[in-house]
């Protein structure tokens, strides 16, 4: 199947407006599929991943990028449409799971962007013009993420299913984002693959005068660097709680742990905090972070600490430093199952340090941005680690994702916090 763009002007004038050619050349089929029943149950259900053990029946000739299309096993109906990855143990990412019938072209495309662009009116309607306008598989897009920073929309891709749709979904998110530069990124599997001309950070619509873009999140100024930073450049699911924590951290001493560019920092700092201590082992970041709260006034002092998180924990703790309001936000410590066991270990270590951090009366915030532990898992953690001080203690608040991070499946919430108010 031939994707055909209907926008009344002709496929070469897109490619010269796009400054690349997408290889669309490539022309993708049909694929007949059936699965078994638990693999079937999962799609009815509204899962949107099918794994290889659950094929019973494919198109032997498949290749990566060809739309599969999924029948009932007894009943023979559609169940299901998806993209074909031939390199993926989850071998068909599902991009629609309803029995409505539909054809897979612009258009198809074109609607579903335009339905999660409505979903993230409200936020856009505060003083904020930074967000994710393509969830990935929550927003029937698996593998492939949709930033927008002020004017400039940064597309992630982390998965060749896309290559050969890229020339019809890249003008409507540039067109429903009204993005005047639409940058590309790609993950590391696909920066290294053989089988795209793509390049990390390739500028494919418009000018970009700076890598580094400035943008405002609930009128907090913020910067990010879209050809090199982590992602697409910045952590967006967080906006929510960072802006919590700016909140009451009013006149507090603030210690922000895994720092990064200065996410919760910043917005301490914006929110007259007295001292804020941004905390990293990347001093670069700590540099970024630095950068990020001069772009707003601020009267409070920021320090930072270039270091192990664990390590540095420990040295404060040794001299008897505590703050008022401890923010600890790890990176994934998880990425695999074999890895599960000790990233809960992690957390309840991280959990007692900053139960020692905290000073009386104060507030202590843990995250988790790991998708294998569960939210109940992880606050089943927290509670219990801070049971065991002896300190009592008022969950005051738990919280997920910001609204442009919408969840469709329970693998998708991989973000969690918890707010914890000691009263002692």
């Amino acid at each position: 199947m031939l994707l055909k763009l209907n926008y009344g002007i002709n496929k070469f004038e897109i490619i010269m407006a796009y400054n690349i050619s997408f290889e669309t050349n490539r022309i993708t089929k049909n694929l007949a599929v059936k699965l078994n029943a638990k693999g079937e149950q999962f799609v009815v259900k509204g899962h949107p991943w099918v794994f290889s053990n659950s094929i019973v029946k494919v198109n032997e000739d498949a290749k990566t990028g060809d739309l599969a299309i999924i029948f009932s096993k007894n009943k023979n109906k559609v169940i299901g449409l998806g993209l074909y990855d031939a390199n993926s143990p989850i071998r068909i990412k599902i991009i629609h799971n309803t029995e409505d019938k539909v054809e897979v072209n612009s258009d198809f495309f074109h609607h579903k962007i335009e339905i999660a662009f409505e979903k993230r009116s409200e936020l856009l309607r505060t003083k904020t013009n930074s967000y994710r306008l393509l969830f990935g598989e929550n927003d029937g897009f698996p593998g492939l993420i949709a930033d927008v920073y002020d004017s400039v929309l940064v597309v992630k891709l982390y998965s060749e299913i896309w290559l050969p749709y890229l020339e019809t979904i890249i003008p409507s998110l540039q067109q429903i984002s009204n993005a005047k530069t639409v940058i590309m990124r790609l993950s590391r599997n696909l920066q290294i693959s053989k089988t795209n001309a793509l390049i990390d950070g390739q500028v494919v619509y418009g000018i970009l005068n700076n890598e580094v873009i400035e943008f405002v999140e609930h009128g907090v100024n913020f910067s990010a660097n879209v050809i090199k930073g982590h992602k697409t450049g910045y952590f967006l699911d967080h906006r929510a709680n960072r802006k919590q924590v700016g909140e009451w951290s009013k006149g507090k001493t603030v210690l922000d742990v895994f720092s990064y560019a200065g996410g919760f920092s910043v917005h301490a700092l914006y929110n007259g905090a007295k001292e804020v201590t941004s905390l990293d082992i990347s001093k670069q970041a700590l540099e970024i972070a630095i950068e990020n709260g001069k772009l707003n006034p601020y009267s409070g002092k920021h320090k930072i600490i270039a270091g192990d998180a664990f390590a540095e924990l420990k040295n404060l703790i040794k001299n008897k430093v505590t703050f008022d309001v401890v923010v600890i936000d790890p990176p994934s410590f998880a990425k695999q199952a074999s890895e599960i066991d000790l990233a809960k270990k992690k957390y309840i270590q991280l959990a007692e340090l900053g139960e020692k951090l905290t000073s009386k009366n104060g507030l202590l915030v843990l995250a988790s941005c790991s998708s294998r532990v569960l939210a109940e898992e992880f606050l089943d953690i927290n509670d219990k680690a801070l049971a065991s001080t002896n300190r009592r203690f008022k969950v005051v608040l738990k919280t997920q994702h910001d609204t442009d991070h919408p969840i469709s499946f329970p693998e998708g919430a991989y973000l969690k916090c918890g707010y914890y108010r000691f009263q002692d």
